[in-house]
């Protein structure tokens, strides 16, 4: 089953995002094909201020412990973490 993360930073935490970001995308590449899809959300000046992960996990217990692994999640980056059952319909290339 795929989930969507839905991250927010804290605010004015940037220094701490770019600071964790190597440990971040190498964790996200450790999850081999269960990572789906990745990328920050944006300011209104291009400068990140959360995230949005897809992954595919076997239920929310183990979403939501692969989002606590997260180096991002252990530095303490996020104000929230929402986590939501997510189905890709369109351009889905394991449906191609």
């Amino acid at each position: 089953m795929l989930f969507a993360l839905l991250c927010t930073d804290k605010p004015n935490s940037l220094d701490t995002r770019l600071a964790v970001r190597p440990d971040h995308v190498a964790y996200l590449a450790s999850l081999g094909n269960a990572m789906k899809a990745a990328g920050p959300f944006l300011d209104d000046t291009d400068k990140p201020n959360g995230s949005l992960v897809i992954i595919e996990a076997t239920d929310l217990a183990n979403a939501k412990a692969i989002a606590a692994n997260d180096p991002y999640a252990k530095a303490g980056l996020f104000s929230s973490v929402e986590i939501k059952p997510w189905r890709w319909v369109l351009k889905n290339p394991d449906q191609a």
